[in-house]
């Protein structure tokens, strides 16, 4: 796993940390501390899962999904069901192999979401991503009438390095569209992506205009691949399992993307908007900066929600393990390792003999040296005279 990936997993350990209590915590206890697999088991379980904003169909999906593994495979003890049912949520939340088709495609992405979700910051972090993949991007801002939405969008915009097309407040989103559209192909764009209204409070003018929009596209860009993301705050949990409801009867909704998954109590919201709506959850934001913005991993997703301090401690024990298996090849490897042992013993005292010879020597020449010394002097003084006598 790379570095920024590392970091954003913990990122979402943390941000899932309100989730984990409501949730995991309740149903440890459940896991653990029932005797039996009964109706009050179930009935118990339900209560946390519905609590834990994961909604009331897609609860029952998933014990009834529990139910079944536990007759198949004939699980008899409460806490053999917590895996089964870690299992059963990743299921739900598998997005498949194409739903990420639309980033290595011409495409047009029109994204939407009300106001304070976050919408317009993610399509700048978006755009960020994408060019760091060295990808041709244009925004068009069509969002016209929410109050300063274009220069927000600007200053992404300039964030990311990528161009912008942009409108008076107040102008016709289609009109804004359809010069982002000649720009896109003039400039032989890879993704075009706009920021369009999300007025739900009059669905029905939020419905026309995206019909407007929609056929501007049709006319000068049949063979752009289309995608719609709806931008969703996971705080605001069934509120937003709401909103992606109320956007996929106005647009056909392509994929959801989840905001502000830092803190909040209702993580839970990514499993239910998935499993009851259909809607594959395509990236999840964490905090402010690019890179907080991720695609959607079930499994990292799920790894992250029921985390504990101790599978990490376990997987460190498992290292020791592996280490302790290495020793264990070594102890095997005894009889070459006592040959290293042997190898250097004998190196090392012959480098020690060698080293022993060297001092010898060198404190031979010494004491020679001293001694000669002594045996000048005393020639000068004794033997000279004896000499001389001679």
């Amino acid at each position: 796993m790379s570095e920024e990936k590392k970091g954003f997993f913990k990122r979402l350990v943390s941000g899932l940390t309100k989730t984990r209590d409501n949730i995991v915590s309740g149903m440890d206890g459940i896991f653990f501390g029932f005797s039996e697999i009964d109706d009050d088991f179930y009935d118990e379980l339900e209560e946390i899962l519905v609590m834990g904003d994961l909604g009331v169909h897609t609860t029952e999906r998933i014990l009834e999904d529990l139910r079944e593994k536990v007759k198949s495979e004939h699980i008899k003890k409460p806490s053999d069901c917590r895996q089964v049912l870690i299992d059963s949520i990743r299921e739900q939340m598998d997005v498949g192999e194409t739903a990420y088709e639309f980033e290595d495609r011409q495409s047009v992405v029109f994204v939407i979401g009300v106001n304070g979700v976050g919408k317009t910051t993610t399509i700048g972090k978006l755009a960020g991503k994408f060019h760091a993949r060295h990808k041709k991007v244009l925004l068009a801002a069509a969002d016209t009438f929410r109050a300063a939405a274009g220069e927000q969008l600007k200053e992404w915009a300039n964030r990311a390095q990528v161009d912008m097309i942009g409108g008076q407040e107040g102008a016709d989103p289609a009109a804004v569209v359809f010069d982002a559209v000649a720009a896109a192909k003039a400039r032989h764009v890879d993704l075009l992506l706009c920021d369009t209204a999300g007025r739900l409070h009059n669905k029905k003018n939020l419905m026309e205009e995206l019909k407007k929009i929609n056929r501007v596209i049709e006319r000068e860009y049949p063979e752009a691949h289309r995608e719609t993301l709806v931008v969703l705050d996971a705080t605001t949990g069934q509120n937003a399992l709401s909103q992606a409801r109320e956007f996929n009867e106005v647009a056909e909704i392509t994929g959801v993307i989840l905001t502000k998954m830092d803190g909040t109590a209702k993580g839970g919201i990514a499993v239910a908007i998935q499993a009851e709506l259909g809607i594959p959850v395509k990236y999840i934001g964490v905090g402010e900066k690019i890179e907080d913005l991720q695609k959607f991993d079930a499994d990292e997703f799920v790894n992250a929600l029921f985390y504990k301090e101790e599978d990490e401690t376990d997987g460190k024990e498992e290292e020791w393990d592996e280490d302790e298996w290495d020793e264990g090849d070594a102890d095997e490897d005894e009889w070459d390792e006592g040959d290293a042992d042997d190898d250097e013993w004998d190196e090392d005292e012959w480098d020690e003999g060698d080293a022993d010879d060297d001092e010898w020597d060198e404190d031979a020449d010494e004491w020679d040296e001293d001694e000669e010394g002594e045996w000048d002097d005393e020639l000068d003084v004794d033997d000279s005279e004896d000499w001389e006598e001679a």
